[in-house]
């Protein structure tokens, strides 16, 4: 098996770095990830520059872009093998709720899946994870259990780990996507000139946050697996809008 890994921390961020460490035991790997901290690129691609991909070892590179961009040109043309899966992370920090509207590297799994890859998106709860070893585990955990019982090449894996020594991990929760507060006000400062300028405001914490949710989940120490889908249609809400638009 070959499996692709990217990011959106970075090639060279310590959670690639582990992730790759531990997915070689179960397959080839293949690194194409961005040449600087994409965070929050959510599904962007590069349409108005080229794209430059430089090669660090045989099986690694970095590229100028997003996260999609790495992913894009990884399957349709950087690599001369197609792999068999894709998988973002580890990332530095969670991806619960409604980040994954945001998340680079929940974007670069999307696309792995656009592409007709199956794939997993892996994050660290904590703003300065630590147990980068215990988020290997898990997907070295779930790899395995994909090699006994395969899903179907349609899914995507939102999957979230508790920064906790992996002894200290309870097991893993199926969840659905919970939702959090609007985020926090801008903070506006000034420039060396004395212009103003603005920093987007730290994310909510979780208002839809119950039992049943990634975000619930990984604060009882579980590590959350959210099966995503790309359909974003709301499928309840036609019969209604067809007879709406007719007016």
């Amino acid at each position: 098996m070959i499996i692709l890994l990217s990011n959106d921390d970075g090639y060279h961020a310590d959670g690639l770095a582990a992730l790759a460490a531990a997915t070689s035991e179960f397959a080839d790997i293949i690194i194409v990830a961005p040449d600087r901290n994409q965070s929050g690129a959510s599904h962007s691609l590069t349409l108005d520059a080229p794209l430059r991909a430089e090669q660090i070892s045989e099986k690694s590179y970095y590229v100028n872009g997003t996260p999609t961009d790495c992913v894009h040109l990884a399957i349709t043309g950087l690599l001369d093998v197609e792999p068999d899966m894709v998988i973002a992370g580890i990332n530095h920090g969670s991806n619960l709720g409604d980040d994954v509207l945001y998340s680079g590297t929940v974007a670069a799994a999307i696309e792995g899946r656009f592409l007709g890859l199956p794939a997993i998106a892996v994050s660290l709860c904590a703003e300065d994870p630590d147990h980068f070893a215990t988020a290997a585990k898990a997907v070295c955990k779930l790899l395995g259990r994909l090699t006994l019982k395969p899903l179907s090449t349609d899914t995507i894996l939102n999957v979230n780990v508790p920064d906790l020594p992996w002894e200290e991990v309870k097991g893993f929760a199926a969840t659905r996507l919970g939702f959090r507060h609007r985020s926090e006000s801008v903070v506006k400062t000034t420039d060396p000139k004395g212009q103003p300028i603005y920093w987007v405001g730290p994310a909510g914490h979780g208002q839809d946050a119950g039992t049943g949710t990634d975000f619930h989940a990984v604060e009882q120490g579980f590590v959350s697996v959210t099966p995503l889908q790309i359909d974003l249609t709301r499928h309840e809400s036609m019969a209604d809008l067809e007879e709406w638009v007719h007016f």
